[in-house]
């Protein structure tokens, strides 16, 4: 299903969710081979529709986003895709990142990702992507632990990338301490202490009916904050697939398509 994308960024997938379990079938004529890509800061992981089995490979501080698409179209070349879902590690606005991201190289901003794939593509902070994959109602909050921080909610089915990793905690910010630095600086036992405290005043703050942990560092926490369920980096792949599901008549707004532009002729 389509989802449109609002002038702050929020996207509006109710239109794609059942009042209570989940996804809407897609009719036969409706249905899209769909690439996703989730790009992390230290790996980038691929799942085609189809496919059962995920592909990935290093990324890094390095890694500019036309060595991620050359890469990937080389490690998929055997896939049939027809659309791009491509999950970015920072802000995105109409479907294009708009800050270059922290742990990767530079040229994200401005750089055709449709053009450089040759098919339509939607881009979309990979944070909200992986949200809409674990969302099944209400008000939720996620939260990713992984390379940095990611957080988006979702409200009655309107989704709304946050930066929530950046505001003030101690002596740095959410990020400093939940990201990958933070676990590595402080040590497991300090970290989960960090992670139960930062969940708790988000939760008091912004009062969710759903909170969802999620990212690769999830699996660190020996349990769970009270009140939250463990996502799955899979949902970033179920996300994807659900930005390009058919919408119905009555959608009002959607995630805009990046097409590859027609080269004039002469």
């Amino acid at each position: 299903m389509d989802y449109e994308l609002r002038k702050r960024g929020r996207v509006d997938v109710s239109l794609v969710m059942d009042d209570t379990t989940g996804v809407r079938q897609r009719r036969a004529d409706d249905a899209k081979n769909v690439l996703v890509i989730d790009v992390g800061g230290t790996s980038v992981k691929l799942l085609a529709t189809g496919q059962r089995t995920r592909r990935r490979f290093p990324s890094g501080r390095k890694m500019t986003p036309d060595m991620m698409v050359k890469k990937t179209i080389k490690m998929v070349s055997d896939w049939t895709y027809s659309v791009v879902s491509i999950g970015y590690p920072g802000p995105v606005l109409h479907g294009k990142p708009v800050s270059e991201p922290y742990n990767l190289g530079h040229g994200w901003v401005g750089f055709d990702f449709a053009g450089a794939f040759g098919r339509p593509v939607k881009v979309v902070n990979d944070a909200a992507m992986q949200a809409l994959g674990s969302y099944k109602g209400g008000k939720m909050l996620f939260l990713g632990l992984g390379t940095g921080l990611g957080t988006a909610m979702i409200v009655n089915g309107i989704i709304e990338p946050m930066e929530l990793g950046h505001l003030p905690y101690k002596k740095g910010t959410y990020e400093d301490y939940l990201g990958r630095a933070g676990l590595e600086r402080v040590g497991k036992k300090r970290w989960r202490h960090n992670v139960e405290e930062v969940v708790a005043r988000l939760m008091a703050a912004l009062e969710p009916d759903d909170v969802v942990i999620g990212g690769g560092n999830v699996k660190k926490l020996k349990h769970l904050p009270l009140g939250c369920r463990q996502g799955s980096n899979n949902n970033a792949f179920l996300g994807g697939f659900r930005l390009w599901e058919a919408p119905r008549e009555t959608a009002r707004v959607g995630v805009a398509a990046l097409t590859p532009k027609r080269r004039s002729k002469g």
